[in-house]
């Protein structure tokens, strides 16, 4: 699973990106100083996997990764080809999800630009967020014409009648797109229409969260006291989106830290985690994901599958035979475990469940699997 890091140059990205990878990607004060996405995979926090391994006196611990992709900023105009936006638009169609980095913090020294070679003085991130969102928008109604303009001659007259169905649907969606609103707020009325969606590829059919990038004399306000964050928040719940509050330049900051001085810094701002652990677990749940887990004297280990996926499914990241031979699953929630102390004393009290086909994984179950593939 991608996420695609987005916004305007100079907002925060690449330093965002930075501290979340220590990849080293280019940061420097021009537009596009990155042309071609940088990628990052990074292990999801998940103190979980710490308590169950203690449990098993295990050295072993594989937590569960998600990709980060860094896209170099869009322009106005992007959707025609400014600023090489055509290629980027390509990079942003290849992710699943958008972190869109916002710029919340005034730094005369640092060039804001909306449209390419135009430097702007005045900082309004609702405008810098409606030009990303206008020019993934005008993208997605290009798409949308040429795939109305290939299947017309189908839908008329009715004779096919999925093609006419497509079409409807289509035109529908062009309206929708055409008062700029994107395609994921598109309301689908049935299975077909959903088809019909996503076989189009658009750019905002993907989840968004909107990443804050606040400056560091702000660290430590309330959110309500910083007029940019409270103003993205008003524009975010409107479309029924996440903003995450963070300082890039300080996370790339104490992402160079030992632990334990990382740890005494947030605790100077009253911070129990950094703001990239928060990043990365809101981006984790924006994918639709979950881990279950497993645990043993050789192996701790997070385990990523979508919500909703039952337990041959959920067998079967293990390994294929673990699906196709399904017998059952023995669960048991993993706070439950560590309470109870062993996997016994969990038995002894009820508390691990013998689980089948049907049953749907959730978020921290500690799973045993039991199969039988015959041989011929």
């Amino acid at each position: 699973m991608k996420l695609g890091v987005v916004g305007l140059p100079n907002v925060g990205k690449y330093t965002l990106f930075n501290a979340i990878t220590h990849a080293g990607a280019a940061a420097a004060n021009y537009p596009f100083c990155t042309i071609e996405p940088n990628v990052g995979t990074v292990t999801v926090p998940d103190q979980r996997l710490d308590r169950l391994a203690a449990l098993y006196d295990c050295k072993k611990i594989v937590p569960a990764v998600i990709e980060f992709v860094d896209i170099a900023g869009l322009v106005k105009g992007a959707s025609r080809g400014e600023g090489l936006g055509n290629k980027f638009l390509s990079h942003i169609r290849e992710v699943d999800a958008i972190v869109h980095v916002v710029r919340c913090f005034e730094d005369a020294n640092i060039i804001h630009e909306v449209e390419a070679n135009t430097p702007v003085e005045k900082i309004d991130p609702i405008d810098d967020i409606t030009t990303i969102n206008l020019e993934l928008i005008l993208a997605d109604m290009d798409a949308v014409q040429k795939r109305m303009d290939r299947i017309k001659n189908a839908a008329r007259g009715g004779a096919d009648k999925e093609a006419a169905a497509e079409f409807a649907f289509l035109q529908a969606l062009y309206a929708h797109l055409e008062k700029e609103q994107p395609a994921r707020t598109f309301p689908l009325e049935n299975k077909a229409q959903e088809k019909f969606l996503y076989n189009l590829f658009l750019l905002t059919v993907k989840p968004v969260l909107y990443a804050a990038n606040i400056a560091e004399a702000d660290m430590g306000k309330e959110e309500s006291e910083i007029p940019f964050v409270a103003a993205v928040k008003a524009f975010a719940a409107k479309e029924g989106n996440e903003v995450l509050v963070i300082c890039a330049r300080t996370e790339e900051e104490l992402s160079a830290m030992e632990p334990e001085e990382a740890q005494l810094f947030l605790e100077e701002f009253g911070l129990k985690e950094s703001g990239l652990d928060r990043l990365i677990k809101k981006s984790y749940s924006l994918l639709g994901l979950i881990s279950f887990l497993t645990a043993g004297e050789k192996e701790t280990r997070a385990w990523t599958i979508v919500k909703g996926t039952k337990a041959p499914q959920a067998a079967g990241k293990i390994h294929s035979d673990f699906e196709k031979g399904f017998i059952r699953a023995d669960i048991v929630d993993w706070q439950t475990l560590v309470e109870l102390g062993s996997l016994t004393a969990a038995k002894e009290k009820g508390k691990v469940r013998s689980e089948g086909k049907e049953y749907v994984m959730k978020d921290g179950d500690v799973a045993e699997f039991f199969f039988n593939v015959s041989k011929k």
